[in-house]
């Protein structure tokens, strides 16, 4: 319930505070008053859109604030979203909307606690439900219908229409999942053919030896230059070990020099030990003279060989122009595109799989439809029969009102298009409710479907926003009865033309515009105080003030006649209420 509501520069409100009570508190004044001003305050404090001519001109800052008081469901929610309450268990909800010089910036906090849009929107359809004549376009709006009976359906409703939205979510996961695998199954078959050509080829090439290529190349020179080299180990034999030129060779030098020395040993004991680096470098000479004689000898040449070799050294060659630089890059592509060509030969899951997985969230989320929409006729069936209830006291007696529910195709709501189905006058064919209701049969029919929805939340503040326009006498006597009868139940808040709405009330305000003159020291004009046009909201608890504005409701002036009528509609409104409590 809005218990308090404090405005400051919004629109033409420089300062106001109104305390709400419970029951129906009525807002009344002539047209262009300000009545709106205040409503469009409660919207925008709950979250709704704002612009820069909210803000009160000379002024950059406006603030409205609205203290509600809770209940534990409310509470419980709040402290989901970790707000605490405040002392008395009451929620506070200001925003602060300020102008720069190219946009306006605005902050909401729920009991000091700064919140984001999201949070605004799940607070706000817990705490209030606007209601204006205008409505009419929401009331033609399939899902907006949808809404509203999924509401008055109840908890059986909304827990099944979480399990078709759960439904739609993992069929959704299934149908993307086998699209992109049929998209994608054409560039997988052409990845598939050049992995598996380049893995035979790489297969074919039997990569074994990361330096096979250095080797071949080492092996091509050899074979090619087997004649010199058979020349050039001859001679190094020759120069090594036994020269049959004039010429000593290296061991017969060697065997000198040991000669020599071994005659300076027998002299001098100390040069042992060069005596012994002759004789080892005379071994280690004879051993390289026969391994390079061996050498030459075993040289031969194998133009079949060298053929193989040419041949490996550009197949390899040709391996690293296609897959690495090195043969060692190549071998580990080689390995990579193993793996990857039995990723893709192996997929988890192939389309067949896939579209099996889709068969059966389809199956799932048509049966989840179903069910669905089995409550959804049976709530429809019971809101057709209480609507009507509604509406017969509106001076709607023979109304005729069905809920249309055309299957369609299935969405994360259902697969259900409702329509407001309507006839006021028998013998009429049910049509849509926009295409056919006037004016005051629209605001009746808000005010009926709104009792209706009251009984399912009874929790939420009811803003009427001249719901009454276009009506009077024994209809309007209706809807001041109906309001008066939800406000039984919910608190309501009305702007209402119609004095005998206003009379019903069980709090009534008078919203007029003053023009006051600025305080000396506030802005001026050329000199001259400035006069500035404010709203002003009157609390009429006396009942003299009160009798005053219902008789200009009724007359337009306080007339004689027109204060005996007001003084009659409070009569009348207090029989009424005395009549219902006992």
């Amino acid at each position: 319930m809005l218990s308090v509501l404090r405005i400051e520069n919004f629109a033409l409100i420089d300062q106001l505070e109104l305390e709400f009570g419970t029951g129906l508190n009525v807002l009344t004044g002539e047209t262009g008053a300000g009545k709106s001003i205040i409503l469009d305050a409660i919207d925008a404090v709950l979250g709704g859109k704002v612009s820069s001519r909210v803000i009160r001109s000379g002024t950059t800052r406006a603030m409205v604030e609205a203290t509600f008081s809770s209940n534990l469901g409310l509470a419980a929610w709040l402290s989901e979203q970790e707000i605490d309450l405040i002392e008395d268990n009451f929620i506070i909800i200001s925003r602060e909307i300020a102008a720069t010089s190219s946009n306006i910036r605005s902050r909401s906090r729920v009991n000091g606690v700064l919140v984001n849009r999201a949070l605004m929107s799940g607070l706000r359809e817990r705490l209030v439900e606007i209601t204006a004549q205008g409505q009419t376009v929401q009331v033609g709006q399939s899902a907006q219908v949808r809404e509203w009976l999924d509401m008055y359906g109840g908890d059986s409703e909304i827990q099944q229409r979480q399990l078709v939205a759960l439904g739609f979510s993992e069929y959704q996961k299934a149908h993307i999942a086998l699209e992109k695998r049929r998209t994608s199954e054409r560039d997988r078959l052409q990845q598939l053919d050049l992995l598996t050509y380049q893995v035979q080829e790489l297969k074919t090439a039997n990569l074994t030896e990361a330096d096979e290529l250095e080797k071949l190349l080492q092996e091509r020179e050899r074979l090619n230059h087997v004649v010199d080299l058979q020349q050039m180990s001859y001679k190094v034999y020759q120069a090594l070990y036994q020269n049959d030129a004039e010429t000593p060779a290296a061991a017969d030098l060697l065997g000198d020099s040991e000669t020599t020395l071994s005659d300076m040993v027998e002299y001098d004991t100390e040069l042992q030990p060069l005596l012994d680096m002759v004789r080892d470098a005379q071994a280690t000479l004879a051993e390289v003279g026969r391994q390079i004689n061996t050498y030459g000898e075993n040289l031969e040449a194998d133009p079949q060989r060298l053929e193989e070799v040419e041949e490996r050294i550009q197949e390899l060659k040709q391996i690293c122009r296609k897959y690495g630089s090195t043969l060692t890059e190549a071998i580990a592509y080689y390995q990579r595109i193993q793996e990857e060509l039995a990723e893709l030969n192996n997929s988890d899951q192939s389309i067949e799989s896939l579209e099996q997985q889709e068969n059966i969230c389809w199956e799932k989320l048509t049966e989840a439809c179903q069910k669905l929409t089995l409550l959804r006729r049976t709530t429809a069936a019971v809101l057709e029969a209480e609507l009507i209830r509604e509406l017969k006291p509106l001076a709607m007696e023979k109304v005729q009102f069905q809920v249309e529910i055309v299957p369609t195709s299935p969405t994360a709501t259902g697969a259900d298009k409702i329509t407001f189905l309507f006839s006021p006058n028998p013998g009429e064919p049910l049509q849509p409710l926009t295409q056919i209701a006037s004016g005051g049969e629209m605001s009746r029919f808000l005010l009926a479907l709104k009792t209706c929805f009251s009984q399912a939340d009874e929790n939420a503040t009811l803003v009427f926003d001249e719901i009454d326009v276009g009506v009077s006498g024994r209809v309007a006597q209706s809807i001041a009865e109906k309001l008066h009868q939800l406000g039984q139940s919910s608190q309501v808040l009305c702007v209402t033309h119609q004095p005998l709405v206003a009379a019903m009330a069980d709090r009534h305000f008078r919203v007029d515009k003053q023009v006051i003159t600025l305080e000396p020291g506030d802005k001026t004009n050329n000199g001259h105080p400035e006069q500035r046009t404010v709203v002003r909201v009157t609390s009429l608890d006396n009942l003299n003030k009160r009798r005053e504005e219902l008789a200009q409701l009724a007359g337009g002036k306080s007339a004689q006649e027109a204060i005996a009528f007001a003084e009659s509609l409070l009569t009348q409104a207090d029989h009424h209420r005395r009549g219902e409590w006992k």
